[in-house]
């Protein structure tokens, strides 16, 4: 039969071999270092959060959404995260982040719907892309005020002042037999909310090298409302009753759109 002090030594060695390895200081530095050099390679070369401000994108993006988007996806080949990292070619469909040629310290968010070569055209806001009318199930028409230059393209007639008066003569130029034609290097972007979103339509095409990043996914969303949205009844006056504590648990619950979060952005 074993001992008391018998047990006490067989024990000895597994509390040794439970002893935790403390990090010196410089390792702990060089572990940190590690950490922000990798922290700001994905920052500044792959990923990078924005914000949604209007409700052009809705519904697939909405006011209040944050993205992570990919800064590496349209890379072009001879640049550093293009060598290091895959990248592909914008296809018609994709979303992207990008500069406006209106002004190029802005950043926008639209959806390719013309790529270079592509024909062009639209009727009561339908587009038709070499002959062919597109399947869009990501587009919403949420009321609006009637804009015939936004519902027809490309006009004959000059009928919008927010039309921007140089992409107006480039554009009539472009068109043959009632089509626009997408030139080389030149991408046709629209908004999903198509009746609330300035775009190609009124300032032009997007060119390659003004196109940055890549949607990835909404990892937050804050319940903001749109100018679009439906405004509720006005609420009674409230009264001297105390609350229930739903209430409270519904307004803490209610600042986020909790399901939107991590969704996938395509």
């Amino acid at each position: 039969m074993s001992t008391p002090a018998q047990l006490d030594g067989a024990s000895q060695p597994s509390v040794s071999l439970l002893r935790l390895h403390l990090p010196t200081v410089p390792e702990a530095l060089a572990s940190l270092l590690r950490t922000v050099v990798v922290a700001l390679f994905l920052l500044t070369f792959v990923l990078q959060p924005y914000l949604i401000p209007s409700e052009s994108m809705e519904h697939t993006l909405l006011v209040g959404d944050f993205l992570l988007v990919n800064k590496q996806a349209f890379a072009p080949a001879g640049s550093l995260t293009g060598r290091l990292l895959p990248y592909r070619e914008v296809a018609r469909g994709d979303i992207v982040i990008f500069h406006p040629p209106e002004d190029l310290q802005k950043i926008y968010v639209k959806r390719v719907v013309g790529v270079p070569g592509d024909r062009l055209h639209m009727e009561d806001g339908r587009v038709t892309v070499n002959g062919v009318t597109l399947d869009e199930p990501y587009v919403t028409f949420e009321p609006a005020a009637r804009d015939p230059f936004g519902e027809t393209f490309p006009a004959t007639v000059y009928t919008d002042p927010e039309v921007d008066r140089v992409w107006w003569k480039q554009m009539q130029s472009l068109t043959r037999n009632g089509e626009l034609v997408v030139p080389q290097g030149k991408y046709f972007v629209l908004g999903d909310n198509r009746n609330h979103s300035k775009d190609s339509r009124y300032w032009g095409f997007v060119s390659r090298q003004q196109i940055v990043a890549r949607p990835l996914v909404i990892y937050f969303s804050l319940s903001r409302p749109s100018t679009t949205d439906v405004q509720p009844a006005a609420l009674q006056a409230a009264d001297d009753r105390l609350g229930h504590d739903r209430q409270l648990t519904a307004r803490l619950s209610g600042f986020a759109r909790w399901k939107r979060i991590f969704q996938v952005v395509h």
